[in-house]
């Protein structure tokens, strides 16, 4: 007799459709109780810090649409996250989309409470600025290594004249409070056009390691990853993904769309030649529905998030088993 899984599962696509029952990320149970979990879902519907096109605050809703497509099992790496870790849709994070002071204290005190409970947070967004909170909560007192893929590097000082907090700016931020080590960040796909000629000074100057896209090019899938995980070592990091870091023929649906981007196939490579790596959270960004009617977009950032879970399922298991060994 089959023994009944211990940790939660999806819905069974082949016993209920995908279309039936109520929307989570990948069918899973939706459990508040964190002491129960491994691995936090979580949506952050705000677009607070957006500049420009705003729609990311629909991401989380809209993936968890497109994340019915996702089974069991990795069918590369061969992951079976659900075995290797508990995890659930926890829910949305509080925000406040007319204040975004208080959005970013409140996802933060939201984060906080996931960290402390010793749950690895994987977030749906939600704008790029809402990963500055998420680091405020669970880098405190250790400076994570960063790898982030964008078409943007999200370093720049200040916006219509004094303003410091925008998706553009959440990695400046975050280095001047501690919260990464820019000599352990790398950035993968930067490209387009700039505001002035020294807007990646600070990038540079700090110590990120950044992939343009045209040194992607060059450098290709393989040569990148060696450069990523040589840069991260061996410590603990974090990965966000932003969805306008692929080409806009693959992802549309975003608030800032640059053309020669990465493929899904290139970008799916990169981020399974990750593994291994000591993550401890993620999250895919700037998934904004409004401007792809037809879902793919939100496709697009649901299968990211599997991918990122798979990784972060198989940390959490390498971090208990390595555990378990110095008892």
């Amino acid at each position: 007799m089959a023994r009944k899984p211990q940790n939660p599962q999806p819905v069974d696509a082949l016993l209920t459709p995908r279309y039936g029952s109520i929307p989570t990320f990948m069918r899973l149970p939706h459990i508040t109780a964190l002491r129960k979990l491994d691995i936090a879902l979580v949506g952050v519907p705000w677009d607070g810090g957006t500049t420009n096109r705003a729609g990311a605050r629909h991401g989380p809703r809209e993936i968890r649409n497109m994340s019915s497509f996702m089974r069991k099992v990795h069918h590369v790496s061969r992951i079976a996250p659900y075995e290797l870790a508990r995890v659930a849709d926890i829910g949305d994070a509080p925000c406040n989309p007319i204040d975004l002071a208080d959005s970013l204290t409140r996802i933060e005190r939201f984060f906080t409470r996931i960290h402390a409970q010793g749950v690895v947070p994987l977030s749906a967004g939600g704008d790029h600025l809402a990963t500055l909170p998420i680091l405020r909560a669970i880098a405190k007192g250790r400076p994570l290594g960063l790898i982030h893929f964008d078409a943007h590097s999200d370093t720049n000082d200040r916006y219509f004249g004094d303003y410091r907090y925008t998706h553009g700016t959440p990695f400046r931020r975050a280095v001047e409070e501690g919260l990464i080590d820019p000599r352990r960040t790398v950035q993968i796909g930067i490209r387009g056009s700039i505001y002035h000629p020294d807007d990646m000074a600070f990038a540079h100057d700090s110590g990120m390691r950044v992939i343009y896209m045209h040194d992607f090019v060059k450098l290709g899938v393989e040569q990148t990853i060696r450069v990523a995980r040589r840069v991260i070592g061996r410590g603990p990091a974090y990965l966000s993904f932003d969805v306008d870091g692929l080409d806009p023929v693959f992802a549309p649906g975003t608030g800032t769309p640059e053309i020669g981007g990465l493929t899904t196939r290139e970008a799916q490579e990169l981020v399974r030649g990750l593994a291994g790596l000591d993550l401890v959270g993620g999250d895919v960004v700037e998934v904004a529905p409004p401007f792809d009617p037809s879902g793919g977009t939100a496709l697009v950032g649901a299968t990211f998030m599997f991918e990122i879970l798979c990784l972060l399922a198989d940390a959490v298991a390498r971090r208990r088993d390595k555990a378990g060994r110095s008892r």
